[in-house]
């Protein structure tokens, strides 16, 4: 699963793993803020977003770490990896 690829086709969520003061200082248009710490807690609010998931943060280390908790409770999801990247991905779609 390619990352630019759903978002080129508007085939998903775009979810920031950072903290929410991170998310304020500069996020993509449209992504949801589940800082990496709530992903398991709010799981059940996560099977009610489109699917799949891009997920990313400051460098992919945390989305990574998203992407493997994610993948092991079935959801359909990919590491973004920066925002910076996934916002140019994003951009070009528009």
């Amino acid at each position: 699963m390619n990352a630019a690829k759903i978002i080129k086709e508007k085939k998903g969520t775009i979810i920031d793993v950072r903290t929410p003061e991170e998310f304020k200082g500069g996020n993509v248009a449209n992504s949801i803020n589940i800082p990496l710490h709530e992903i398991q807690q709010r799981s059940g609010e996560l099977k009610h977003l489109k699917q799949p998931f891009v997920l990313c943060c400051a460098s992919g280390n945390r989305s990574g770490m998203a992407t493997q908790l994610l993948t092991q409770q079935g959801i359909e999801c990919c590491n973004g990896g920066s925002w910076l990247d996934i916002n140019y991905y994003s951009s070009q779609t528009e």
